[in-house]
């Protein structure tokens, strides 16, 4: 079965890739490949507040253009002492400058940081969030949500991941996940166990 992943994130594509790769038969196609250009559209994919609902929109859209079997996620961090923030608008959390990649990562980490100042470690709880949507397999659109506990460092540490990696610190591990390497990444991350239970949806589904 094709199965086109809805994101423009080569970093997001390598562990969706890794993670789904235990699907027998099943081919995974990014946007490129599928000949979908980028579209000032899509930046109006994500004006909801759950993630679920983001996530749906997304598969929805590329499923309409592509015609394949299409999943795609939203995800991000959700910090106790901001109130949840910034959750759904973890990518747009900075304000807005126009940076993409790298530079909107580090401007969104340096705003995070300047919003918990000095608050203690134990006070910065937080957790990653991931919610993942497959259209185009069953009647109703699968969905799988994982998450990770967390602190919210208050120094980068480690030059893997992307996005707040550098900051999320695994108390149990003592590493923040920018420390891990990326299998270890992928057994305690949140799109880890988003994407494992959505593989073991798809085998249940190729089972029937």
């Amino acid at each position: 079965m094709d199965l086109l992943v809805a994101t423009r994130s080569l970093d997001k594509m390598v562990e969706i890739r890794r993670l789904l790769g235990a699907v027998p038969g099943l081919r995974l196609i990014d946007l490129d490949s599928a000949g979908i250009a980028k579209d000032p559209a899509e930046e109006e994919l994500e004006p909801y507040e759950t993630f679920e609902e983001n996530a749906r929109s997304k598969a929805e859209y590329f499923h309409a253009k592509s015609g394949i079997p299409t999943v795609a996620d939203d995800s991000g961090l959700v910090v106790d002492a901001l109130g949840g923030a910034p959750g759904v608008r973890s990518k747009r959390f900075a304000p807005d400058r126009g940076l993409q990649g790298k530079e909107l990562d580090h401007a969104n980490n340096d705003h995070l940081m300047a919003q918990l100042g000095d608050l203690d470690l134990a006070m910065r709880t937080g957790r990653y969030v991931c919610a993942a949507v497959l259209v185009g397999v069953t009647e109703a659109p699968l969905v799988v949500r994982g998450e990770a506990e967390g602190l919210i460092g208050g120094q980068p540490r480690g030059a893997g991941g992307f996005g707040y990696d550098p900051y999320f610190f695994d108390p149990k591990i003592a590493k923040t996940f920018a420390e891990l390497d990326v299998e270890q990444k992928n057994e305690r991350s949140h799109r880890g166990k988003a994407f494992r239970a959505l593989a073991d949806e798809l085998i249940a589904q190729r089972m029937q």
